[in-house]
């Protein structure tokens, strides 16, 4: 997959995956955003918990393929930048903290309140890192190889 294309793909999962995670959360029709025509249903939390899930597959298959790319590739981890790894990071994080929100909404797996917490606040916290870390990317035009590794 060319790099440009897999690089608006990834921008454009990582918008939508962000906007259907916090339409989620009542915000959108709480503050009448969901009032604005054509996006009634950023209000409906079924249609956009769905949606969710489907993004985040797409995710999970784009962070395969760019691993797989990479290491098959015939480089390692050092042809990644800083910025590559720390984002590659909160992928992972990103990842691992919402299988563990998907396994807490399965019939008869129960977690305490402050790991249900936990979790929230860790995939919270790894979106918002990895947002950061994207914007500051692109206006540095700092990809996630290094120069002398493509």
């Amino acid at each position: 997959m060319e790099n440009r294309f897999r690089g608006i793909l990834y921008a454009t999962l990582l918008f939508f995956i962000t906007l259907t995670g916090f339409a989620q959360m009542p915000i959108f029709k709480r503050y009448y955003i969901a009032d604005i025509p054509g996006l009634g249903w950023l209000a409906r939390f079924y249609i956009t918990h769905s949606l969710h899930y489907a993004l985040a597959a797409l995710f999970i298959a784009l962070a395969a393929y760019a691993a797989l790319d990479l290491f098959l590739g015939g480089k390692n981890l050092s042809a990644l930048t800083a910025l590559g790894k720390f984002k590659a990071a909160m992928a992972l994080g990103l990842v691992a903290s919402g299988v563990t929100m998907v396994l807490r909404n399965l019939p008869g797996i129960h977690f305490s309140h402050v790991s249900i917490y936990m979790m929230n606040l860790a995939h919270l916290g790894c979106c918002m890192a990895l947002i950061a870390a994207s914007v500051w990317g692109m206006f540095l035009k700092r990809g996630w190889l290094r120069k002398n590794s493509v």
